[in-house]
Parts: C-alpha cells; sequence; structure tokens
C-alpha cells in the first residue's frame, strides 16, 4: 500500500465559534481530527510521559508482574488473543480501576487518573459539540454513553522501542508496530510524544501519515458512533509503524458505553425513508464480537443489515 506523509488533518480551535461545524465535517471526512486549545495542560501530559518511561524502562520481569495478564494489565509484543503481533508494549486499564503500578511508583497512579479525568472531559465535551453540530435537542445523547458510572472507557499507555532491524536494513521495509484496526467504542483520544508512526487510511490504498504534535490531542471516531450516525460519520482505520530511531510513546482514552447500553442508529438523525444500515447491539454483544476477530477485521460487518451498501463507507 502506497504511502504519503501530509499536513491536511482536520485541526480543530475549541476555542473557535465554529467549531462544531468544524467537528462534525471531519467526522464525515475522515473520522479523525486534531484539537488544539484543549485546556489540558502540556505540564500534566509531559509528567505522566516521563512516568510512563521510568515504568517501561523497568526490568522485563518486574513489568510483567503489573496487572492482569493479556491483554490487560501490561503487554509485550502480542496484541490481543488472537494471533496479532506488533512492535510494542504496553499498559492496558480501566478508567474505573486503574491497575496497580508498582507501589514506588504512586506519583504514576495519581497523574494516570488526573489526565483520564482531564481528557474523559473533553471527550465529552466534543461529543456534545457534535450533538449540538447535528442539531441533536437532547446535547447529551452521546456525551452520556462515557459518563455513565457503568461506562466501558479504558486507557492504554503504548511504547514503541527504536527497531534496531530497520535501522540496519535487516527488516527490508516497514514494521507494524501496531496493526491497522478500526477503534470500536464511541470516541477515542490520543496523545502521544514528538516521534512519528501514527497513520490513517484514506482509501484508495492510501495511508496519511498524521504529524506528531505533542501539544495536541487526537480524536478518533470509532464503530459505535460510526453506527449511531448510520453511517454518516467514519470510523477511521489507522495503524503505527515501527521507528528506527526514536521511541514512541502514546497515551489513548477509549470512550465507551456501558455493557447493556443498545446501540442503534438514532431516530433523530434519520431522513424520511432512509433505510438503517446497522442491527441494534448491545455494547457487550459488540465487544464480545470484537474479540473473537483479528485487528484488520471488518468489526461491523456482522451488524450490518444491506452489506452491499454498508462496504461502500467502510
Amino acid at each position: 500500500m502506497a504511502t504519503i506523509a501530509t499536513t491536511i488533518i482536520p485541526v480543530i480551535d475549541l476555542l473557535d465559534p465554529a467549531a462544531r461545524e468544524q467537528i462534525v465535517k471531519a467526522c464525515h471526512e475522515f473520522g479523525f481530527f486534531k484539537v488544539v486549545n484543549h485546556g489540558v495542560p502540556l505540564e500534566a501530559m509531559t509528567k505522566l510521559e516521563e512516568e510512563a518511561v521510568n515504568f517501561f524502562n523497568l526490568p522485563q520481569l518486574e513489568k510483567e508482574q503489573v496487572g492482569s495478564p493479556n491483554p490487560f494489565g501490561y503487554g509485550h509484543k502480542k496484541i490481543g488473543s488472537n494471533g496479532d503481533m506488533g512492535w510494542v508494549e504496553y499498559l492496558f486499564m480501566s478508567t474505573h480501576n486503574p491497575i496497580t503500578i508498582p507501589s514506588h511508583s504512586q506519583l504514576f497512579r495519581c497523574l494516570v487518573k488526573e489526565y483520564i479525568g482531564a481528557v474523559g472531559g473533553i471527550a465529552c465535551k466534543v461529543l456534545e459539540m457534535i450533538a449540538e453540530g447535528l442539531k441533536i435537542e437532547a446535547k447529551d445523547v452521546l456525551s452520556r454513553l462515557i459518563r455513565d458510572e457503568k461506562s466501558d472507557c479504558w486507557f492504554r499507555i503504548n511504547h514503541y522501542p527504536p527497531c534496531t532491524e530497520l535501522q540496519t536494513g535487516m527488516n527490508g521495509g516497514d514494521l507494524i508496530g501496531f496493526g491497522e484496526h478500526k477503534d470500536p467504542q464511541v470516541i477515542s483520544v490520543v496523545r502521544s510524544n514528538n516521534t512519528t508512526g501514527l497513520q490513517i487510511f484514506v482509501g484508495d490504498g492510501t495511508w496519511l501519515s498524521v504529524p506528531p504534535d505533542h501539544h495536541s490531542l487526537f480524536f478518533n471516531i470509532g464503530d459505535c458512533l460510526q453506527a449511531m450516525t448510520n453511517g454518516r460519520f467514519k470510523s477511521v482505520k489507522h495503524r503505527v509503524l515501527a521507528n528506527s530511531i526514536e521511541p514512541r510513546l502514546s497515551m489513548i482514552y477509549f470512550g465507551g458505553p456501558a455493557l447493556s447500553e443498545k446501540i442503534a442508529p438514532l431516530s433523530c438523525l434519520m431522513e424520511e425513508g432512509e433505510e438503517t444500515l446497522y442491527n441494534e447491539f448491545t455494547w457487550s454483544e459488540y465487544k464480545n464480537s470484537v474479540y473473537k476477530n483479528r485487528l484488520a477485521d471488518n468489526n461491523l460487518l456482522a451488524f450490518q443489515k444491506n452489506k452491499s451498501t454498508c462496504d461502500m463507507i467502510n
């Protein structure tokens, strides 16, 4: 597949009066956008990044004692339980019950909790701006999904060490840090250091390289929001390539609904005579289906009504 570098990623200034309309446009066209003036202090993001680096610099045996077995807690190269592999190590935790990080890292735990609260708040704000931009009367129709005390939100810290095989030419091409996939949740919020690697798929075999920006937050539209908008918004396919020289560290907030929440196209968005593209499902049903698949699988396919029509938007 061809890969290009570009600067056409939509940039949304949350202080701009036109931000709502710009976000909706980006969700239609890309399913991905960068947010500036988000209100999360750079100092707080930098401190958490530093503590995460300290954790990943611990001895391997010590890291492997953290949290539950894969895919939760600490993981290394193996992504999920279906054979997907990547040049990555990570921490994966529930936002409601963060994993027990080693006792000498009390600061790490505090910074994680603070960051999750701040970014979760920004995610809710963006979802409410989306609802307003779509002219939905109930402003919290989307934000309530991740604000609910029973919401299924997760936080992941990915660390991609420099790959010496790429540096010496042993690999002979791109090495996948994290394979291509779409996020199944409602929305995801990503912050990374200033190392390249993240790419989004824009069709016709083209991967668009996302210029890194450690000051900003990047938003991915997930499968649930694609279903709720009846395909108006795109759940963006993305991946991460390994870097030969610089380590990459990213922090991702996954905004998911309660397990019992029913997901279906919103009737308030449907035009007269419009066909619903997706059957109703609970987040628990969808999540269980996703865990049975490989990273690159089209998870919405099993819940589509008219597959020939839906394939045109996936």
